[in-house]
């Protein structure tokens, strides 16, 4: 599955060219590397990230701190969830990346899927590589190519979200990725029900010729 310049301006058309140009690589690569490689997986992570970051505009948390930042700060029971442990993890380890990791523990973990230091250096979670990197991880380890698969769109924002938030502007983009990329082209959507029917009805054919046979018998008896 590959995803062109062109395709991706009318997935996002607010996203400014030279930022396509930027991200269009490191977005391919990720993609390639966590299996989102079929239009629908590819339709419904663009749909999420184009929410979650304002079609790439934010890959950062933007930071007040707002009375909901300052519960990433220990001691809470966010920050403990979070694994923040030292003062100032809750700004250190903000929200970054277009699905916004969050956390000392998210750090850690996707830092070492990559290899790369994220905790003692969490700005890189920002930088297009690893951002892209970390979305894609994060969609593919937290099983939402196969829900993409079976186009269950709000299960995949519930486990983004927690909830579903902005659901109708995710599913806004999520119908306009799929023209875009063309998801129903040459797809029966109902082709296993079809087969389905079909195996029915010759069962039923063939239960009524067993059926025919030994009466035709004792007739000719």
């Amino acid at each position: 599955m590959t995803l062109t310049d062109e395709q991706l301006r009318q997935v996002m058309p607010n996203l400014p060219a030279a930022k396509r140009r930027l991200y269009l690589p490191p977005l391919l690569a990720a993609i390639a590397a966590s299996a989102i490689d079929t239009p629908l997986r590819l339709a419904a992570f663009l749909a999420q990230l184009a929410h979650e970051s304002g079609e790439f505009r934010w890959m950062e948390e933007l930071w007040g701190p707002t009375p909901a930042q300052k519960r990433y700060e220990p001691p809470s029971d966010l920050a403990a969830k979070l694994g923040n442990t030292q003062v100032g993890d809750g700004l250190r380890f903000k929200g970054r990346g277009p699905i916004q990791i969050t956390g000392r523990f998210n750090y850690a973990k996707f830092g070492g899927l990559l290899g790369r230091d994220l905790v003692g250096q969490p700005a890189l979670a920002a930088t297009p590589d690893v951002a892209f990197a970390t979305a894609a991880l994060f969609w593919q380890s937290n099983g939402l190519n196969e829900l993409a698969d079976s186009r269950q769109f709000v299960a995949i924002t519930r486990r983004i979200n927690g909830g579903t938030n902005g659901l109708a502007d995710r599913q806004m983009y999520y119908e306009r990725a799929k023209a875009v990329l063309g998801t129903e082209t040459g797809v029966a959507r109902d082709a296993p029900l079809a087969r389905g029917h079909e195996a029915i009805v010759a069962d039923a054919r063939r239960r009524a010729k067993g059926a025919a046979a030994p009466r035709k018998a004792r007739a000719q008896r």
